[in-house]
């Protein structure tokens, strides 16, 4: 049994069982392995190893499943059904992701660490997840001797035999030694090494010398991911080592940080034994280099082999591997240490001229055994410029490198014959010179391929498969399965498709030459190397494809081997296509390995992330340049572990005061200054869960603050909160001020999209050009990365336009006209540098601004409520948006909650629920769940016949909108019930379930929550939310709020949950499989329903408006009939008003009356909502009849008074005062001469002294015509081409404009500017 497993039953609702996995949370656990928070390995008893496949974990837990329902088939009288994870639709194979990646721990051992032999067996404590497909057992090694006997000295054979003995031994990964076949071309190098890599066949990985000895190489040690044994370079070149650091740290199997593409920093200590193949010589740059310790160098005699005895040897030697091992293993037991001071003298004479000048002095040096720095300067100048030594030290590096030929060194010493010298070198080491260099070796010629036109073997071979002729398009002239000739019943020399069996791989060899086309000599080339097996040139004769068997997975093989190198395989469908041209008469080979497998799925590596203090420590090695010597990489390293950290549920971390250091480091690149600042400003240096700016100190004053940006003029703005408190100008501040001033709870409006990145773009050191620069792209919508700064977000307290609730999201300037607020315009251009002489005027601007924010935030109080509310119930701050806040308070921390969302077809019948969503539907729409639904008797409702294509959404023939509902019967109509549902959009979430039983069960507290707070129902607040509300409702008992703050709460967030749902940005509530908008939809075709049933029962259904409907001449029985089968579909209807008369324009347009408190109580029993609220009184919905003046005059007969009298325009251009009534109308002649001046090719200026600019946006109020005290004037819309004259009567009256506090006519005219000065009138 798997220990992580058990094996549950449960009933459905028909009475069937369902046998479903349960799994268990153990820590670690025997038969799993957990690693970078997602499965990693499974123990496979059968087979006696791990496996890394998550297929092989879902076959046993099924095949667990399938075995305990046939042990316990009797016990099922009703029927059983196994909830396989096999079957997506089960929703098992969701609780097996859930369960590995967000309920276990990172437990995991390190696989394959050791070699297991075919004949070995294995325990889970081996963590071995493959086998050596040979047995380890003495044997002939007859070909293996005679071949390394021809190609290697005694002496480098047993060098060769040590080395692959330490591997199969294990004490390889204690050894700091690597290997290197030197040597000319074609002597043997890759031949050793290739029996080397088959004998260590998944074990080994292929890597790069060149990038491991470059320092800028940031991926060098990405091929050592998977913790080979052995790494393999064929031809490699470490003739020009820029750094040895990475390459001796791997060789001694330290502790290194691995840097993989794609995916998150980690250290590991590497175990593998490097083998390197090369023909030039490794560059040593002095006798202390680390290399030389490590190094050791194999040369090949240049001897050569006959091809048909080499071909005859590589085969037999495929027999012998595990006798070779076996040989090898034994010499390397006898002497371990054989090697331990091992020198590489043949490779220093290849490399290092210093060597070679000491050797050439050797005799000289040998004799004396002393000199002096003077005397071998000497010889050393004189060697270098008879040996032409390009790069010659310089005579201190020349003095410390002699040291390491000499015992002893002195700077002063006092000679037997009493001279006195300076640096004195005694005890020459010639043991350094003991070995000889080897003999430079001729290239063989490479063998070919015999490729002729002849009988194909493959055609007598595959006579028997099914085979047809190719069309005219190049492609199969018919489906298989209608194919009933064989290949022997085609002419294989024309165009055919053939089904091979699966094993059968071809290699497909497409190189082009220098003039771009298709080379048969280099495809020819290259063929030559691999395995001899049936050849044939392809149709167009340029390409070669080798015949192979595979054995093995062929589904496993990567399809591309090289450039232009494909491997094709044959699997369901699929068949070769093929031309017989020219072939050779060789069998078809079986290939064990060699080829390139697809890449498995990488797993993150956290173990460099699990703790904070790991994180600082690898963050500072960075800053240190331990890892890399570069700023930008070490730069990107930084962003890279920090984005693995974040990712990381598990780990807590707040690294910010590491900030202002990363950010001096980058500022110090030489060449990419500017990009590594970007990238630290998006770098997350904390935690999720701590990622919050910790608020300022709650005993900080509150201050009120706005930003002002030109190309030479920077200005902040700011007062501290409370009525009389002066205005601050900061005019053009340092960084050091910005920086005082962030110590305070600073309150801006659209702050965080805007001022907040400009204050900490200051901070920061940004020039005023910078900062220019910055705000254009911010008001232009540039991309999230080029405009905003991740801290800044959090530089405010709060942001008054973010918290504000839907109704009062509008521009500041809006608010200071609607408030009375003194209004004014600036009238500058953003775009030019302000004169110095204007300064002040801007910043008089600013400073009305400010005082505007700190009015609005009064005026705003209730939001401000909810807003610190939920803050306070989500555990975050009053700067978090209301969407991220209600995230938090919904789903905990839950990241991607979507696994337990529930979406349906809403067109389709319910007859299966699981148990938790049944039991919660049960609960949360009794009346629903009470019976079932349709002719299909389905669990839930659902709405046969509606589609959603393209966007358009049908039901019962006729379009339902995307965002509700809506129709309408204008006309007149009398005794309308208006019945509208509470809360539509909540409730259609709760019936579905749509976040799951859980979360849904949560979102339903908050909507319940709210009703409860409004009926004072304490008892039932204080049980929800996990009694997070208590406090509040004992601040409403206090008297310290009111109950309509706290439910207005959790109405912001009821409407967020809505609104996240159906947005097209990422977020927790956005389901992907949700296209047709599901909350909104399900109400929509509900009311379609509804208006249907309501006129079968011969009501007129006048107006429907996405929650609501309008019933002229309604009853008390329609009333009822409504209210109940609003309940069948889990919604509430109540009785919100009944009008006595109402006046429909259209579906967005009415006035109406309402119905008198005594007549409602007659008809119903009781009195409507509105009614109670307005007996007898007047509603009216549109601008037609909502206009106050209109309202008033017309219905309400309520006094009017001057504010009802203006009204508020927004334009894109600017708002005029035409002050020219007076004067004769000359707009005929002002035609004629625009005509002429434009034919003159000349643009008419535009009479300033005329008309008076007001502003953008304004209050304006119509005057009468000609009076003394207040004459009025016209009021054009200035746009791009001049002022166009409103065409609506009401518009083209005389106006006066009302700007803020100022109400001004005709004659008093006002030096009106632009409303929204504010960044070009654009905002953020």
């Amino acid at each position: 049994m798997i220990d992580f497993l058990m094996i549950a039953t449960r009933q459905t609702k028909r009475g069937a069982t369902e046998i479903y996995p349960k799994f268990i949370i153990r820590n670690p656990s025997e038969h799993l392995m957990i690693r970078g928070g997602d499965f990693y390995a499974i123990w496979v008893e059968e087979k006696g190893l791990w496996s890394t496949s998550e297929q092989d974990a879902i076959d046993l837990i099924d095949r667990e499943l399938d075995a305990y329902a046939k042990e316990n088939d009797e016990r099922f009288e009703t029927g059983y059904k196994v909830l396989h994870l096999w079957d997506a639709e089960s929703g098992m194979i969701d609780a097996w992701h859930k369960y590995c990646q967000k309920q276990m721990r990172d437990s995991f051992h390190m696989l394959d660490e050791k070699l297991i032999f075919s004949n070995m067996k294995t325990a889970r404590e081996d963590y071995a997840s493959k086998r050596l497909p040979y047995p380890l057992e003495k044997g002939d090694t007859s070909a293996w001797e005679r071949l390394l006997g021809v190609l290697y000295s005694e002496g480098e054979r047993q060098k060769i035999e040590w080395a692959i003995g330490s591997i199969v031994s294990g004490d390889s990964r204690k050894l700091q030694k690597f290997m290197v076949f030197y040597g000319a071309a074609g002597t043997g190098k890759s031949t050793v090494i290739g029996i080397i890599e088959q004998l260590f066949a998944g074990y080994t990985a292929t890597f790069d010398s060149k990038a491991l000895g470059q320092s800028n190489s940031a991926f060098a040690l990405e091929p050592f991911k998977k913790n080979p044994l052995v790494a393999i370079e064929h031809d490699g070149d470490l003739s020009r080592i820029e750094d040895n650091t990475r390459l001796n740290s791997l060789v001694s199997h330290e502790r290194m940080s691995v840097n993989e593409k794609f995916k998150g920093l980690y250290e590991n200590n590497f175990k593998c034994f490097l083998f390197l193949g090369t023909n030039r010589p490794v560059k040593i740059t002095d006798a202390k280099s680390g290399l030389l310790r490590r190094l050791i160098d194999v040369s090949p005699t240049g001897e050569k082999i006959c091809p048909h005895e080499y071909r005859q040897l590589m085969k037999q030697i495929g027999f012998e591997l595990g006798s070779i091992a076996w040989r090898c293993r034994d010499i390397y037991l006898e002497q371990p240490d054989r090697y331990d001071d091992y020198i590489p003298l043949s490779m220093m004479g290849a490399s290092n001229d210093f060597y070679n000048f000491v050797l050439d002095s050797w005799a000289v040096l040998r004799k004396e055994d002393e000199t002096t720095l003077k005397a071998a300067w000497a010889m050393y100048k004189a060697y270098c410029e008879d040996a032409k030594v390009a790069y010659p030290y310089s005579q201190r590096a020349f003095k410390e490198e002699l040291k390491n030929y000499f015992r002893e060194y002195r700077e002063r010493e006092i000679l037997a014959d009493g001279t006195r010298v300076r640096s004195y070198y005694r005890g020459f080491r010639t043991e350094k010179f003991e070995e000889t260099q080897p003999m430079e070796k001729a290239e063989p010629p490479k063998p070919g391929l015999e490729l002729k036109a002849q009988p194909s073997l493959f055609d007598a071979q595959f006579a028997a498969c099914p085979a047809q002729y190719a069309n005219e398009a190049g492609t199969p002239s018919r489906k298989w399965e209608n194919v009933k000739t064989t290949l022997a019943d085609l002419d294989t020399a024309r165009a055919h498709y053939v089904k091979t069996p699966e094993k059968l791989i071809v290699i497909d060899f497409d190189i082009p030459g220098p003039d771009g086309e298709k080379s048969f000599e280099r495809n020819l080339e290259e063929a030559a190397k691999w395995p001899p097996t049936y050849a044939e040139v392809s149709k167009s004769g340029k390409a070669i494809h080798l015949h192979y068997y595979y054995d093995g997975d062929v589904s496993c093989l990567s399809r591309l081997y090289d450039k232009h190198i494909e491997v094709k395989i044959f699997t369901g469908n699929s068949s070769l296509r093929r031309k017989l041209t020219l072939c050779n008469r060789v069998p078809i080979a079986t290939l064990k390995s060699g080829l390139p497998f697809k890449e498995a799925k990488k797993m993150v590596h956290f173990d460099s992330v699990q703790s904070e203090k790991g994180l600082r420590a690898l963050i500072q090695r960075n800053l240190n340049k331990e890892i890399h010597p570069g700023t930008k990489p070490s730069v990107d390293f930084i962003h890279k572990i920090l984005e693995d950290a974040y990712a990381n549920e598990q780990l807590s971390y707040d690294v910010s005061d590491m900030r202002n250091a990363v950010l001096a480091f980058a500022a110090n690149s030489t060449h990419q200054a500017d990009y590594c600042l970007k990238l630290v400003n998006r770098m997350k240096f904390r935690s999720e869960d701590r990622e919050r700016q910790a608020e300022p100190d709650s005993e900080a004053p509150i201050v009120f603050y706005d930003v002002e940006v030109f190309p030479n003029l920077f200005l902040i703005n700011w007062k501290a909160q409370g009525e009389g408190k002066p205005v601050v100008r900061m005019i053009n501040p340092k960084p050091a001020e910005v920086e005082e001033l962030m110590r305070y709870r600073l309150i801006g409006f659209n702050c965080r999209r805007y001022d907040n990145h400009i204050l900490y773009a200051r901070l920061m050191g940004y020039s005023n050009k910078q900062l220019y620069d910055l705000s254009q792209r911010i008001v232009a919508g540039g991309k999230r990365s080029d405009c905003f700064f991740g801290e800044a977000y959090n530089v405010s307290y709060t942001d008054v336009y973010d918290f504000a609730s839907a109704a009062n999201k509008k521009s500041l300037k809006k608010f200071e006209i609607e408030l009375g607020i003194h209004h004014q315009e600036l009238g500058l251009p953003w775009d030019k540098p302000v004169p110095e002489e204007l300064w002040p005027k801007v910043a008089e601007y600013c400073d009305n601004d400010v005082i505007a924010t700190e009015a609005v935030f009064d005026h705003l109080s209730a939001d401000w409520t909810a807003r610190q509310i939920l803050a306070d119930l989500a555990g975050m701050t009053v700067n978090d948006t209301t969407n991220s806040l209600t995230t938090r308070i919904i789903f905990d921390q839950v990241r991607k909650p979507q696994a337990e969302f529930n979406y349906r077809d809403l067109s389709q019948p319910v007859h299966e629920l699981k148990q938790e969503v049944y039991k919660f539907l049960l609960d949360a729409a009794p009346e629903m769940m009470a019976e079932k639904h349709g002719e299909e008797e389905s669990l839930l409702p659902y709405f046969p016949g509606y589609s959603f294509e393209k966007g358009v959404s049908t039901y019962c023939g006729e379009e339902v909108g995307e965002g509700g509902y809506v129709y309408a019967e204008p006309g007149m109509h009398g005794n309308v019930a208006l019945l509208d549902i509470a809360s539509m959009h909540p409730h259609s979430v709760i019936a579905e379930c749509l976040f799951g039983p859980a979360f849904t069960k949560r979102f339903k507290e908050i909507v319940d929550g709210r009703v409860s707070i409004k009926h004072k129902a304490w008892d039932e607040v204080n049980d929800i939310l996990d009694g997070k509300l208590t406090p509040y409702v004992q601040k409403v008992k206090n008297g310290e709020m009111t109950a309509k703050e706290l439910a207005n709460a959790l109405k912001t967030a009821i409407n967020s949950v809505y609104g996240l749902t159906s947005a097209a940005f990422e977020n927790a509530f956005r389901d992907p499989r949700n296209r047709d908008n599901i909350v909104a939809k399900r109400g929509a075709l509900f009311m379609v329903n509804l208006k249907r049933e309501v006129q079968k029962r011969g009501f007129t259904v006048a107006h429907i408006k996405t929650d609501s409907i309008k019933i002229p001449d309604a009853t008390a029985d329609i009333i009822r009939f409504v209210t109940e089968y609003g309940k069948r579909y889990g919604y509430t209807f109540e009785h919100e008003a009944t009008y006595d008369k109402m006046c429909l324009v259209n579906d967005a347009v009415y006035i109406a009356k309402y119905d008198t408190a005594e007549r409602a109580m007659a008809k119903y029993g009781y009195i409507p909502g509105d009614v109670k609220d307005h007996p007898g009184g007047w509603t009216a919905t549109g601008k037609q009849f909502a206009v106050p003046y209109v309202f008033k005059t017309l219905f309400s007969r309520e006094p009017v008074d001057f504010r009802d009298l203006c009204e508020t325009f927004s334009v894109s251009g600017a708002l005029y005062l035409d002050m020219n009534e007076s004067l004769p109308d000359v707009s005929e002649q002002e035609e004629a001469l625009k005509k002429k001046l434009k034919a003159l090719g000349l643009t008419p200026e535009e009479n300033r002294a005329s008309r008076n600019r007001t502003q953008r946006r304004g209050r304006t109020c119509p005057a009468g015509a000609g009076g003394s005290h207040c004459p009025g004037a016209r009021l054009p819309l200035c746009g791009p081409g001049g002022p166009v004259y409103a065409r609506s009567p009401r518009m083209r009256r005389r106006t006066a404009a009302a700007g803020g506090r100022r109400q001004v006519c005709g004659g008093h005219r006002q030096q009106g500017l632009p409303l929204d000065g504010k960044r070009n009138g654009a905002g953020p």
